[in-house]
């Protein structure tokens, strides 16, 4: 079997040559070691700052190649994604902020945005614009407005699929996903969850009419798969009661989910970090095809989940990403085996990390990773 073939065949319930093998991403750092030279493929704040510069053609060309390159150094890796910093072009009218200490920039809105040594990522820390709008249902009833996207994005995305799609599974970019609608973040959409349901219900069904005009442009036909992203939950449990959740959301992602199955023929894999347990049952009525995270820092543990659900849903992690950061390598490896004796049993079952491998994962812990993996990947 080649990887798409593997990939198709757990997702589809039945028994592959081996366990698939996937990460939601694969940070610079790491891609770094494996294809022996700099990237900005997956350089977050590298790249958010390249085009702000102006070195936007840097940028662009290392997203082309690196990714490519780093699949076909890293031949084990089964599933190919679209995630943040590998294809998403800012549009070139875009206005950079101005830098205004070396770690530190501010917009024209008075938003603030600051580096992370830790995720090596720029993200805003303050921003005024948060609390001053009132949000109304009438916001959100005109028409679908057309993708606000640079073409050279959907240039990136085809000339990975194209070198990629014959032999990986592809999980293509889409026009989004609907998950918990939080107007003006997280801290202020809790309190319009409660104040102001009829707008956030608003919104939530104009991103559903939105994302399904913009997958006409962002799904590629080579697709196998789409990954959608938002979590639902912390650590010790959902943003929202399981009974908000279903109230408000349910239904909307219910739609997405078969918008996606049913238009394009796809299937929907699902990243969630945290601790899903009150929201699992809705997973599976939802219809997604995989679950991907498995944090086992959040009670996320391989064993229970593919006890209660492994005939039901394709489960895909069990590498803790703190053990790939700082634990040691046969702590690695003993999740490897973990994962194996309790997720390969009956298929459905895909090896990767509890999020990805992230800024700061050791390379050598990861290639214990991979080194484990080899050695009980077969079926």
């Amino acid at each position: 079997m080649n990887s798409k073939e593997r990939v198709t065949a757990v997702i589809n319930g039945k028994i592959p040559d081996k366990v698939p093998l996937g990460e939601f991403a694969v940070d610079s750092d790491t891609a770094e070691k494996i294809i022996g030279h700099e990237t900005y493929h997956r350089a977050k704040a590298k790249s958010q700052i390249a085009f702000w510069e102006g070195r936007r053609d840097e940028v662009i060309q290392s997203w082309k190649e690196d990714y490519i390159e780093l699949h076909k150094k890293l031949g084990i890796l089964d599933i190919v994604t679209f995630s943040d910093a590998t294809w998403m072009v800012p549009m070139e009218t875009a206005e950079a902020p101005e830098r205004i200490s070396e770690d530190t920039w501010k917009d024209r809105e008075g938003r603030i945005y600051r580096f992370s040594d830790i995720t090596e990522d720029i993200t805003c820390i303050e921003d005024p614009t948060l609390w001053s709008k009132q949000f109304l249902p009438d916001d959100f009833s005109g028409p679908v407005p057309p993708i606000d996207m640079d073409p050279i994005s959907l240039e990136i995305r085809d000339h990975i699929i194209d070198a990629l799609a014959d032999e990986k599974y592809i999980c293509t970019p889409c026009g989004g996903e609907v998950g918990i609608t939080f107007l003006g973040g997280i801290e202020r959409g809790c309190m319009e969850l409660i104040t102001n349901p009829e707008a956030v219900n608003a919104a939530t069904q104009y991103a559903l009419r939105t994302q399904a005009v913009h997958d006409e442009i962002m799904i590629h036909p080579k697709g196998d798969g789409v990954l959608l992203g938002q979590d639902f939950s912390a650590t010790t449990g959902p943003f929202i009661s399981p009974k908000m959740f279903r109230e408000m959301f349910f239904s909307a992602i219910q739609q997405r989910v078969q918008h996606l199955h049913d238009k394009y023929g796809i299937k929907v894999l699902k990243h969630a970090c945290g601790n899903n347990w009150e929201l699992f049952d809705m997973f599976i009525e939802i219809g997604y095809d995989a679950y991907q995270s498995i944090q086992s820092s959040a009670s996320m543990d391989i064993r229970k989940l593919k006890a209660e659900y492994g005939d039901k849903i394709t489960l895909w992690g069990g590498v803790s990403l703190e053990n790939l950061v700082s634990g040691t390598a046969e702590e690695v490896r003993q999740d490897v085996r973990y994962a194996m004796e309790y997720g390969k049993p009956g298929g459905r079952f895909i090896l990767g990390a509890s999020h990805s491998i992230a800024v700061g994962t050791n390379y050598d812990n990861y290639m214990a990773m991979l080194d484990e993996y080899s050695k009980l990947a077969s079926y």
